[in-house]
């Protein structure tokens, strides 16, 4: 029983001393050098993706003609379902649009 405790004190000691010495990180971001187009919806898009991205972000997914609006009615889905972006339901369309035409 003596020798539990001993355990238990000596990781909570421990735990005490490592987060005594941590030492806060920080780092300077890159500046952002993309702009978004201008063009019917671009307030949409900045309103709700550039919470999360830069313009510099959404410059880099792919591109092609072919499957272009379904590309973007796809990755605002996910934005929405999988990593719950607060994106109403009437603004889905505007961004998918304004993505569409631009990227």
């Amino acid at each position: 029983m003596q020798h539990r405790i001993l355990l238990a004190l000596a990781a909570t000691a421990s735990l005490g001393f490592a987060t005594a010495y941590a030492a806060p990180v920080n780092y300077k971001l890159p500046e952002e050098k993309a702009a978004f187009t201008p063009g019917a919806g671009i307030e949409m898009v900045q309103n709700n993706c550039t919470a999360c991205h830069s313009a510099d972000y959404i410059k880099t997914q792919p591109r092609g003609e072919k499957f272009k609006k379904d590309f973007w009615a796809a990755e605002v889905t996910k934005m929405i379902k999988v990593y719950g972006a607060p994106i109403d339901d009437k603004d889905v369309g505007k961004i998918v649009d304004y993505l569409a035409a631009n990227y």
